[in-house]
C-alpha cells in the first residue's frame, strides 16, 4: 500500500467547491479523481462493491452501503444522494442516476479512510457552528448567513456556482482559506460569501483580482 500516494494532497485544479446545508462552502473531489488516486496507490488491485440499498422515497433520498477491498484491507461507509424529480410532475427521473450517485459517495467516503482526500475534512469550523453555540447560550438574534429584506438581503439572485468557485480560487492564490474569505465578506457586506448576491460576488471579486494584481 502506498501510503504516501493515497495522502497527497490533491492538485488545486482537482479540488472542486460547493454549497454545504448550512452554507459553507466545502471542498471536494470528484469521483473519477479519487478512482485514479486508487488506481494509482494499488496498480489497479482494489474492488468496490454494493452491500447495501435502500430507497426511500418519502424522503427523496437513496443510501447505500459500499466496501471498498484493496490489499487485505476493506473499509465500509454509507452514501447518499437524494432523488432527482421532474418539477412539474415530481415523477422520479432516473433512479439509477440516483443510485450510482450514491455508490460513488460511498466510495469517497471509503476511501477517505485510507486517506485519499482526508485532510480536506479538516477546515476551518463555520459560522454556523458558532451560531449554534450561541443559540445553545439562550441568544435570539438570526443567524448571520440568513438573508433577508429584514435583515439584511436586498432580494437580488445568490451568487453563482462559477462565481463561488472563482472566489474560492482566487483566495486560494492569496493563501486565504474560505473562513478567511467569509470573515471579509462579512466585513463588506454582512453575509458570508455563499450568501452575497451576484452583484456583491462580482464586486467581491474585484476587490480580490485588485489584491492579486
Amino acid at each position: 500500500m502506498n501510503r504516501e500516494l493515497l495522502e497527497k494532497p490533491f492538485e488545486p485544479s482537482q479540488i472542486k467547491q460547493r454549497i454545504g446545508t448550512y452554507g459553507n462552502v466545502l471542498d471536494y473531489v470528484e469521483g473519477h479523481t479519487v478512482i485514479q488516486r486508487l488506481n494509482d496507490a494499488f496498480d489497479g488491485k482494489w474492488s468496490f462493491e454494493i452491500v447495501r440499498c435502500k430507497i426511500l422515497e418519502k424522503e427523496d433520498e437513496v443510501i447505500v452501503l459500499g466496501r471498498l477491498s484493496a490489499e487485505g484491507v476493506v473499509k465500509c461507509q454509507f452514501g447518499s444522494s437524494r432523488i432527482t424529480r421532474a418539477k412539474d410532475s415530481g415523477e422520479i427521473i432516473s433512479l439509477a442516476d440516483d443510485l450510482k450517485a450514491a455508490a460513488t459517495d460511498s466510495l469517497k467516503k471509503c476511501a477517505t479512510m485510507l486517506g485519499v482526500g482526508l485532510y480536506l475534512y479538516n477546515g476551518d469550523k463555520s459560522l454556523h457552528d458558532l451560531e449554534l453555540k450561541k443559540s445553545a447560550k439562550g441568544r435570539s438574534e438570526p443567524p448571520l448567513n440568513k438573508r433577508t429584506p429584514e435583515n439584511g438581503g436586498n432580494g437580488q439572485g445568490r451568487i453563482t456556482n462559477r462565481q463561488l468557485n472563482y472566489i474560492v480560487n482566487l483566495g486560494r492564490s492569496l493563501g486565504l482559506t474560505s473562513k478567511d474569505l467569509d470573515d471579509e465578506s462579512l466585513k463588506l457586506y454582512g453575509a458570508r460569501v455563499a450568501y452575497l448576491t451576484v452583484s456583491e460576488a462580482s464586486a467581491f471579486i474585484d476587490i480580490l483580482k485588485q489584491e492579486a494584481a
